[in-house]
């Protein structure tokens, strides 16, 4: 499997992860056991990075995954472990972000318990306090490193000038952003500041959850989930365009003797050496349908079919609704 590295001097691992948070009940029921078969699999497919937060159902995920390890004597040292703070509610109980000192390394604290280990090996503010100068939440992080908790330390949602400032005091290994043939906002300037600055590319959502694959959600699942069923793309009448899409994405897949899902992997892992989707799943199967991407070889003439298919700027609908978008920074 293709590697990358993470962070400028920081370890090479496979360019392929897994987005813990549907080991939490986010995209749909599930159980602790369907965690740890595909944590299983994972591990049998020679994946390593494992990307969760302490908010993924209120350290549900990461529960989840330290009692996986509990279970697997030796598995910790072969894992390149990652988590994430800073998105907690304010007095009122509505949603909003602390980049403190002393928030930070409280959340990390309770997330090193769940996990039950002694240090994660990337810690990402989960959002910026737009408030609080970033230069200075890169001291903070940079103070946990010194403190041994953290081996390096990221952002998510962060534009590439505030990846450059950051960078200014402290390497930063990793920026998490959505990133898929769906979703490509971040071409116009990140995916470029981070292979200038030696920071991974962490794409999540990169099968655009669900419509990049063979069986994308349907109405009954869409109507259950409070983030999907409010989300632009899922709703009318941008759903029924964006299926129509993506329908002729799934057929080239087929044509090319792949799962659609695995032709969305396939496609992220030519947009850069510094680039690793982490898709999330609950199901063995569906993550053998994403692995068939890492072994995929696109030729320009395959990339040149997919855009044909899924011209830029397909995807009909916002990728987050107005409540939704609140946190992540715009930049393009």
């Amino acid at each position: 499997m293709k590697t990358v590295r993470m962070g400028a001097g920081g370890p090479e691992v496979p360019a392929f992860g897994i987005g813990a948070m549907s080991f939490a009940d986010f995209y749909g029921p599930t159980t602790e056991e369907n965690s740890y078969a595909v944590l299983d699999a994972a591990a049998a497919a020679g994946v390593v990075h494992i990307d969760t937060s302490n908010v993924y159902g209120m350290g549900r995920s990461e529960k989840a995954i330290g009692a996986w390890l509990k279970a697997n004597p030796g598995a910790r040292e072969k894992l390149h472990i990652a988590t994430k703070a800073g998105i907690t509610k304010d007095a009122q109980g509505r949603r909003c972000y602390d980049n403190a000192p002393e928030h930070l390394e409280g959340e990390l604290d309770g997330s090193l318990a769940r996990l039950g280990v002694e240090q994660v090996d990337l810690f990402y503010v989960h959002r910026r306090e737009q408030a609080r100068p970033i230069e200075e939440v890169t001291e903070t992080l940079a103070g946990l490193v010194k403190k041994g908790k953290i081996k390096s330390f990221g952002f998510s949602e962060i534009a590439p000038a505030s990846l450059r400032w950051a960078a200014a005091v402290h390497p930063v290994a990793a920026v998490q952003s959505e990133y898929s043939l769906a979703t490509r906002f971040v071409e116009l300037g990140l995916v470029q500041a981070c292979a200038e600055l030696g920071t991974a590319l962490v794409a999540f959502s990169p099968v655009g959850r669900s419509l990049l694959t063979d069986s994308p959600i349907g109405a009954e699942a869409i109507a259950a989930n409070p983030f999907i069923a409010t989300n632009p793309r899922f709703m009318a009448p941008n759903l029924s365009a964006n299926r129509a899409y993506t329908a002729r994405f799934a057929a080239l897949a087929a044509e090319m003797g792949l799962p659609a899902a695995g032709l969305a992997i396939a496609w992220l892992l030519t947009r850069g050496d510094h680039v690793i989707p982490i898709p999330g799943t609950r199901s063995v199967a569906h993550l053998e349908e994403l692995l068939t991407g890492t072994r995929a070889k696109l030729s320009a003439d395959d990339l040149a079919r997919i855009d044909q298919v899924l011209p830029l700027g397909w995807a009909h609908g916002d990728r987050y609704s107005e409540a939704q978008r609140v946190g992540p920074e715009y930049f393009c």
